[in-house]
Formats: C-alpha cells, sequence, structure tokens
C-alpha cells in the first residue's frame, strides 16, 4: 500500500509543550474551561477544523484521564484492520474492502481514537472512495495528533523524552518520519529508547534513536500483568498526498 498523507512538522521556533499532569487534569476537568474534555472530544469527533495545536494537546494528553483509555487491553478489531489493510491493491482497490477498512477502523478509535495509523487508514479509505471531506479531516487529525507528540519533546535524552500514550503511537511517528527502527530498550520505569537501524546526522551530530516516555500506559496496569507487543503494521510506504 503506498504512503497517502505526509505529517506536518512543527515549525522549528514551535515552542514545546511538555504534558504537566496537574495543568491537564485540572483544565479537562473544569466544565468553564475551554479545554473542557467533553467539548473538545465532542468537537474531536465532529471534525472541527479549528481545533488547535493547545486543543490537541489537552485532547491528547487528557485521554489518560478518560474511562476510555485502556491501552493494555487487547484488540481484535485492530487485527482484523490490519489485515484488511495488507490486502488492499492501492492502485485498484476494492469498494467492500474500502468499505470494510472503515468499518473495522471505526470500531478500533472508539477505543484508540488518536491512533496515528488508524487515522491514516481510515483517511486513504475515504480519499479512495472520493469522499474528499472524510479524507481531510482524518488526515488533520493524524496530523494534529503527530504534532503533539513531537511538541512533548525532541526525545534526544531521557529527561526530554517524547510522551506517547500507546506504543504503537511512538512507532507510528517513527515511521512517517521514515526512520527505520529496531526493538526498543527499557530506560527507567516509565521511559525507553528506539533505537534507529541507520543513525542519520543532525547539525553534524549522530542521532542513533528516540526517547519515549510511555508512563501512562502503566498507570492503571493490573497486578502481575505482563504486557507482550502486538504485532505493528508499518505505513511508511503510504504515498503522501496533500490537499490544497
Amino acid at each position: 500500500m503506498k504512503r497517502f498523507f505526509a505529517l506536518l512538522f512543527l515549525p522549528l521556533w514551535a515552542a514545546a509543550q511538555v504534558p504537566v499532569e496537574d495543568d491537564i487534569l485540572a483544565r479537562t476537568l473544569d466544565s468553564s474551561s475551554p479545554y473542557y474534555y467533553t467539548t473538545l472530544m465532542m468537537r474531536y469527533r465532529e471534525g472541527d477544523p479549528t481545533l488547535s495545536d493547545l486543543d490537541y494537546h489537552y485532547l491528547y494528553y487528557g485521554y489518560a484521564y478518560q474511562e476510555g483509555y485502556r491501552p493494555l487491553v487487547s484488540d481484535p478489531d485492530l487485527d482484523r484492520l490490519l489485515l484488511l489493510a495488507s490486502s488492499v491493491d492501492p492502485d485498484q482497490p476494492r469498494q467492500e474492502t474500502l468499505e470494510a477498512i472503515i468499518s473495522a477502523g471505526s470500531d478500533v478509535l472508539a477505543r484508540d481514537p488518536f491512533s496515528p495509523k488508524v487515522l491514516n487508514l481510515m483517511a486513504f479509505a475515504y480519499a479512495m472512495l472520493g469522499d474528499r471531506p472524510k479524507a481531510e479531516t482524518y488526515a488533520a487529525r493524524m496530523n494534529g495528533v503527530l504534532r503533539t507528540i513531537l511538541a512533548s519533546g525532541d526525545g534526544l535524552s531521557q529527561k526530554s523524552p517524547r510522551h506517547v500514550l500507546m506504543f504503537d503511537h511512538a512507532l507510528d511517528l517513527l515511521d512517517v518520519e521514515g526512520l527505520p527502527y529496531d526493538r526498543a530498550r527499557i530506560v527507567s520505569r516509565t521511559v525507553e529508547f528506539v533505537p534507529l537501524l541507520t543513525p542519520y546526522l543532525v547539525e553534524g551530530k549522530k542521532r542513533r534513536g528516540f526517547y519515549f516516555d510511555f508512563g501512562r500506559v502503566y498507570w492503571n496496569k493490573p497486578e502481575g500483568y505482563t504486557y507482550k507487543r502486538d504485532r505493528t503494521w508499518q505505513f511508511n510506504n503510504l504515498k503522501p498526498r496533500e490537499y490544497k
């Protein structure tokens, strides 16, 4: 399958927006706040194009306090979606397969509304079906989520990790950046280092990988629970498309 949408990177001057839990909790629980979670999520699900990067910051990290946030629960709908995606001919996709992707993707997003790869697949399916407005909406959501993660830290050290709600979100981000990665290594109770298969130079220095904070995943970890990483499906071979 070809790559579909390109990541809209943060401008170099954009200030980092590291998540501060007290701030996120206070603002998303306050019904008088512009970041009241119920209102933000309603706008997100309705495809509100006026959502700002700050809105996405509170949307994404505020989800960790919602009842639906269950990162350690397996999702058979995701397996079904990835199997469907792997069977698609990107040049001549069958309508029934695209519709099945949308159905399965909607079920997955009910549990993980910010999955970059699922949002990307939804955008792809709607575009192939000729529904440009919905394709644009899902692409905007994906880019909003990825910008939020990028703004949370540069990922270059354990002290400045990129913060994610799900393990797969970190890998999806690296896929979009076109950075092949190896198995993650545990660095501390909340941080893991994801090494790159091929280091690359940035301002004369080798960047060998990125640090990610997965701490939120374990907030409500069941006693005795052992997490086994599910297989991932990379979408870095989807063809980018820009809407004008």
